[in-house]
């Protein structure tokens, strides 16, 4: 089996970290397992601490919070593995997990990326990801197959392949960023997973989900509440990744749909629901992308005027 690079980022979470860290060493006995954990900016600095408690993981701290593409982007540049698995820091491994998805890059050669099954770590028997549908280049739109069911093994027969990854467990054959290059910093938050996926398509991978895999996700099934932040890149990297990987025609589709449609219909929901202020963010993102090149390292990052 090809050597493996474990890659996960911190952020203000170090007891999410070390469960997770506990979770790894706990259901994983491959030999030729490397840990790298970057931590993207915390205020309080857990690395010297930590490579005295974990010596065999390497830490790598950034001064600035560089976004889940930058963060993780760090990790690759000093990856030894040839397979390396990107996992969020609030997941939790079972048992044969790490194991299953290498034995599926090592029996597809023109597999570049791989995904387990995800059930969400609050409700167990529920699933989060079980692939996605292909995307809709004239509206931006894909969706996640069996979120919010029951797991009755209703999916088990959907390994193979599947629209794109899902970013909080993905297994990537490093030969495919090699031709395909890293994940595009400028999305900073959201979008970047389903980019590098489409990017690694177009070098001519295909992408997998391997349902006898399982991973369990501690994002609650109501995360989906909004802020002004999450409006903001959400909006901003929707039309970012449209601009980067859909044709001219669903391009140009895309733009009339989402100014005339998408916009009155989003700003009519804010008005509704007492969340008028979430108008000048749908704005600020639609402006940063009238004005800004889309490989722009302007990460238009508005934490600190929220």
């Amino acid at each position: 089996m090809n050597p493996i690079s474990i890659i996960t980022v911190n952020f203000e979470q170090p007891a999410v970290t070390e469960a997770l860290l506990a979770s790894i060493f706990s259901t994983t006995a491959l030999p030729d397992i490397e840990i790298i954990v970057v931590d993207n900016g915390s205020k309080h600095n857990p690395v010297p601490e930590w490579k005295i408690k974990y010596p065999g993981v390497l830490f790598i701290r950034s001064d600035d919070n560089l976004g889940f593409a930058g963060g993780n982007n760090l990790g690759i540049a000093q990856a030894k593995g040839e397979y390396l698995f990107f996992v969020n820091n609030d997941t939790e491994f079972t048992a044969g997990l790490v194991e299953t998805l290498a034995k599926a890059l090592d029996e597809n050669e023109n597999t570049g990326i791989v995904s387990p099954k995800i059930r969400y770590f609050d409700k167990p028997d529920t699933l989060q990801y079980m692939g996605y549908t292909p995307m809709n280049y004239f509206t931006a739109r894909t969706a996640c197959i069996g979120q919010f069911e029951i797991d009755k093994g209703q999916y088990d027969n959907l390994t193979g392949e599947t629209g794109y990854a899902h970013g909080a467990a993905m297994m990537v054959r490093k030969q495919c960023i090699e031709k395909a290059g890293l994940m595009a910093e400028n999305f900073f938050l959201y979008y970047e997973e389903l980019d590098w996926c489409d990017r690694i398509k177009k070098a001519s991978y295909q992408i997998w989900l391997i349902t006898n895999a399982l991973i369990y996700h501690k994002e609650s099934v109501s995360v989906g509440k909004n802020s002004p932040l999450k409006e903001y890149f959400m909006n901003r990297n929707r039309v970012l990744f449209i601009r980067r990987n859909a044709p001219l025609a669903a391009r140009i589709f895309f733009y009339i749909y989402y100014v005339l449609i998408v916009t009155p219909r989003n700003i009519l929901n804010y008005l509704r629901t007492g969340q008028s202020d979430y108008t000048k963010w749908l704005l600020k993102a639609i402006w940063w992308n009238a004005t800004e090149k889309t490989d722009s390292k302007n990460l238009g990052y508005p934490l600190k005027t929220l």
